[in-house]
């Protein structure tokens, strides 16, 4: 086989025993369908002309993040994108900042939509950020844990790309400053 046709085949059979345990979840409580054929791999090369300090690409259609070391490595996470269109940045920008213990306060746009919305939270169990919390260039964007794990798969957040706890911290460990970054 050729490296490419091995890594297609590789990345295919991460994304099954990545959907597995839902899949199996989703089969025994309610009648929801889950897609799993709907994530979408890109390939570094086609978006960067190097590895740099890593790379990471968040698709907002397929709901997928992908995460490539410096020595190459590739792996697939499942997210949650921004609500609507006026919400998603896309574009190349970088990890600027990492918080191992992400506090949040909301934007003020998230206020003007919804006035209710406390003005800040500590880190915690309640915090919308999860547990692990990586800052971009542009301001209020980050690529973040979260509690709620309903929203992931789903167009559920204000703006920013949020992971399963444990994948959040899986990508923050992995993931030096300096790491660039592309949604599409």
């Amino acid at each position: 086989m050729t490296d490419r046709r091995r890594f297609l085949a590789g990345a295919a059979g991460g994304l099954l025993a990545l959907a597995a345990p839902s899949i199996l979840r989703a089969q025994e409580a309610a009648p929801t369908r889950r897609n799993v054929s709907s994530f979408r791999t890109h390939e570094w090369q086609d978006h960067f002309d190097s590895l740099g300090k890593g790379i990471i690409i968040s698709d907002t259609t397929s709901k997928v993040l992908q995460h490539w070391t410096t020595d190459g490595e590739m792996r697939i996470y499942p997210t949650s994108v921004p609500m609507s269109d006026e919400l998603t940045r896309r574009g190349y920008t970088e990890i600027v900042f990492k918080d191992e213990a992400p506090d949040w306060a909301p934007t003020p746009s998230m206020i003007e939509r919804d006035p209710s919305l406390p003005r800040y939270m500590p880190p915690g169990p309640e915090n919308p950020l999860g547990i692990r919390a990586m800052h971009l260039t542009w301001q209020y964007y980050r690529i973040h844990g979260t509690n709620d794990t309903h929203k992931i798969g789903r167009k559920s957040s204000n703006g920013c790309i949020g992971l399963y706890n444990e994948h959040i911290v899986e990508v923050f460990d992995r993931t030096p400053v300096g790491t660039q970054v592309k949604l599409i």
